[in-house]
């Protein structure tokens, strides 16, 4: 699958194998459109109607900005949590520019800056910078937590644990996100106004970790808490999953960015761009009735 399939009308779709680059590929290929998958490993790649696919990884340059030719959109997932995901992210940016993309739609996070309690949510906002400084057109959609994540705060005892306080988070589903995004990238009029402005991607209510749990056990008949930890509780009792000091801290983090109502907000983009309200808990666990069943309690 070579390049000459491409055109310069074609969007390309980075994390086709993943939650979010995945579903926002079969949104494009329903619409019809071409599509030009970058993907890490060819082998997984999606085969949809329309759509061509590439191998690349965004710290190689060179081949990412074979990847990207012919490329005139490019939606941009953000790279698995690393020590150097800045570097990473500037590399992909840099080379889509080089190779001619000219408008990025790139997946941030909910509140990003420089000095953002959730540690990761800091990486989003560089990227953000930079794409600015290359002078493409970008759309900047900035989710909240992911709703589909939800259940996996939730140990086997039923036991959400974390020092987010009373702090409040409207969790937004991954198929919110994918819909929004692939609107944004198909609709011309959509696309227009979406170009160089960023915009907040949430559920429909914003609800304290107490009243979550509360919740999640009125829908599923199953025994859910929530724990609250200092910071110092929290380090230490993720410390025996081995995991390096900034992954914890990164995990610790994003229940601080809540304690400190930094992902207390409630966005009616959702609605907007999609013309479908945002799913609720109650919604999702209607989709996915076994998300609790690692619960023994």
């Amino acid at each position: 699958m070579g390049d000459d399939h491409m055109t310069n009308h074609t969007i390309g779709v980075t994390g086709a194998t993943g939650a979010v680059g995945g579903r926002v590929a079969a949104r494009i290929a329903r619409l019809g459109r071409a599509q030009r998958l970058i993907v890490r490993d060819l082998n997984r790649a999606p085969d949809h109607p329309g759509s061509t696919a590439a191998m690349a990884a965004y710290e190689d340059t060179a081949n990412f900005a074979r990847a990207c030719r012919g490329v005139d959109t490019l939606f941009l997932v953000p790279a698995t949590e690393s020590e150097d995901r800045i570097d990473t992210h500037l590399s992909a940016v840099d080379a889509a520019v080089a190779a001619g993309v000219s408008r990025i739609v790139y997946l941030s996070f909910l509140q990003a800056g420089p000095a953002s309690t959730f540690t990761f949510a800091r990486t989003h906002f560089f990227t953000e910078a930079h794409i600015r400084t290359t002078g493409v057109r970008y759309t900047f959609l900035r989710p909240s937590l992911y709703l589909d994540l939800l259940p996996h705060w939730v140990d086997e005892s039923g036991v959400v644990r974390g020092p987010a306080g009373e702090g409040r988070v409207a969790w937004v589903a991954r198929d919110d996100i994918a819909d929004v995004v692939a609107a944004v990238l198909t609709d011309p009029a959509l696309a227009a106004a979406a170009e160089n402005a960023t915009y907040d991607v949430t559920g429909p209510e914003a609800l304290s970790l107490g009243a979550t749990v509360e919740r999640l056990s009125a829908l599923t008949g199953r025994t859910i808490r929530y724990v609250p930890e200092t910071r110092e509780e929290a380090l230490l009792s993720r410390k025996a999953t081995g995991a390096p000091e900034w992954e914890i801290e990164g995990w610790v983090s994003s229940y601080e960015a809540i304690a400190a109502g930094e992902l207390d907000e409630v966005a009616a983009t959702v609605q907007k761009v999609t013309g479908h309200p945002a799913r609720s808990i109650e919604g999702f666990l209607r989709r996915h009735p076994s998300a609790l069943s690692h619960v023994s309690v």
